[in-house]
């Protein structure tokens, strides 16, 4: 039996529609020491300095509250790195979205989903 082959995260893979040209588009900084980040991964912008990260279920520094969806993979692993993020005005394909390992359950992916929704991010 030949083995099973699986695909990692597409570049907006997760995106259905957005705004004309790049308006739903940002260019941001994923902060050094966030790690491998696919397609389709949750930010948060931190308060101090401004820099993305991947958004935990909890926190008091901004990386509580989702504010973007990252478009294309990335490593900061070492360095900070520019990413393409979606950050409004767009609708996503909710089975594609990554999140965080602390938000574990559906309540807690709700509250992201929630948060994204107040960015004019529909998921679908």
């Amino acid at each position: 039996m030949p083995p099973i082959a699986t695909e990692a995260p597409r570049d907006l893979g997760f995106l259905l529609t957005e705004l004309p040209g790049t308006l739903s588009r940002d260019v941001v900084t994923i902060a050094s020491g966030s790690g491998k980040l696919e397609p389709g991964t949750l930010l948060a912008q931190l308060t101090a300095g401004g820099k993305y990260v991947p958004s935990p279920a909890t926190g008091a520094d901004g990386s509580q509250t989702a504010i973007a969806v990252l478009a294309y993979g990335v490593d900061a692993t070492s360095a900070d790195a520019e990413a393409v993020v979606v950050a409004n005005d767009a609708e996503v394909k909710k089975p594609m979205l990554i999140y965080d390992a602390s938000v574990d359950d559906d309540t807690k992916r709700n509250a992201k989903l929630t948060q994204l929704r107040a960015l004019n991010i529909k998921t679908r």
